[in-house]
């Protein structure tokens, strides 16, 4: 196998770190709007659940290549 396939598997697989960067700070973000707006908490969460799946499936497309290019090689 090319070391310029596992190159780019591996530059594909760091989308993950992206996404779990950004639902680490949405959470923090999302404790501290519950905190000061309690009564708002459901409409936070709401907001909050889809913007984690949103970055959940960049963090899979990711995944997703670094196999496809694996196997590809």
């Amino acid at each position: 196998m090319d070391l310029v396939y596992l190159i780019g598997a591996g530059f594909a697989v760091m989308a993950g770190l992206g996404a779990g960067i950004g639902i680490g700070i949405a959470t923090g973000h999302t404790a501290e709007a519950v905190a000061r707006q309690p009564e708002a908490s459901s409409k936070i969460m709401t907001v909050f659940f889809l913007g984690i799946a949103l970055a959940e499936a960049t963090a899979i497309y990711g995944f997703v290549i670094a196999i496809l290019v694996i196997v590809k090689s």
